[in-house]
């Protein structure tokens, strides 16, 4: 890694319309639409009243493949989506168009052979206001970037999972053909839709977007903690810790603490944990 390139990096304002379709192409994209005649999940499917389901902050405005332009010199191959976090200042509207801006907040340099983490901010705004509707922070862990050199910041600690039984539960069935759907919203890493080339990326079969599973998270706690009413949602965070594989049941464990839910999820069918330090606020409770 070059890291005088990389904080020096101009990365262009992007465009993005938020049409109709693709609000109800996203959330058809994280299952929403298992209840297809109960109001709750038509609001996000259906054009009358239509809302766009809050975890597609993610992935609008997407500044596309940055992180490989040679002059940045990081070992992109063995990039990893580490942890991903969201925070809601305006609901998101169907037909509004948002302008995403970016910028590196910091590497931290775990050392040779060690690796490196990213930290990158996007800001939404509707284009031609100054006001910010939503941020969204991605943190990356560059395998082989260790020994660049850092910017002095410190990784935050994790959110720690309460020690006791969750208050509750929402588990989500993952349709076999959530990527294929899902890649529609803009990622088409074919790792996600080739079998070979899942393969020769070290896993038996297509995996599901990372940001596919936290959608589906998402889901639960809109469901879990705020009936249903995605508005309520205020922030999300929450680590990657293995990959989910489409057809898989997705059960999220949730604990509240007055307007603070903290939460992981499991893959019931191999029982192990693929999203962890969970963390949501929410209103209206």
């Amino acid at each position: 890694m070059n890291l005088e390139q990389l904080l020096q990096f101009k990365f262009p304002d992007i465009e993005y319309t938020a049409t109709p379709r693709d609000a109800m192409l996203y959330a058809l994209g994280i299952g929403v639409g298992d209840r297809p005649e109960d109001a709750r999940d038509l609001q996000f499917v259906y054009e009358q009243d239509l809302k766009m389901f809050p975890s597609q902050v993610n992935v609008i405005c997407h500044p596309g493949g940055w992180i490989m332009n040679p002059v940045l010199q990081v070992d992109w191959v063995k990039l990893l989506h580490g942890e991903q976090a969201f925070e809601i200042l305006k609901p998101l509207r169907p037909g509004a168009t948002y302008v995403g801006s970016y910028r590196v907040l910091g590497v931290v340099d775990k050392g040779a052979g060690k690796g490196a983490l990213l930290f990158l901010r996007k800001e939404l705004r509707e284009k031609g206001s100054a006001d910010i509707v939503s941020t969204v922070d991605s943190t990356y862990f560059l395998r082989g970037d260790g020994g660049c050199g850092g910017t002095g910041m410190e990784a935050p600690a994790p959110h720690a999972i309460p020690d006791r039984a969750p208050d509750s539960s929402i588990s989500i069935s993952i349709l076999p053909r959530a990527a294929l759907i899902y890649r529609l919203s803009g990622d088409y890493n074919p790792i996600h839709a080739d079998p070979v080339l899942a393969r020769k990326a070290g896993f038996n079969r297509p995996i599901l977007h990372g940001l596919c599973s936290l959608g589906v998270a998402t889901r639960a706690i809109v469901q879990a903690a705020c009936d249903d009413r995605a508005e309520c949602l205020q922030s999300l965070r929450l680590r990657f810790s293995s990959p989910v594989y489409p057809g898989e049941t997705l059960v999220t464990e949730l604990w509240r603490e007055g307007n603070v839910v903290s939460f992981r999820s499991r893959v019931a069918e191999r029982d192990i944990v693929v999203l962890n330090n969970g963390r949501a606020t929410v209103s209206g409770s």
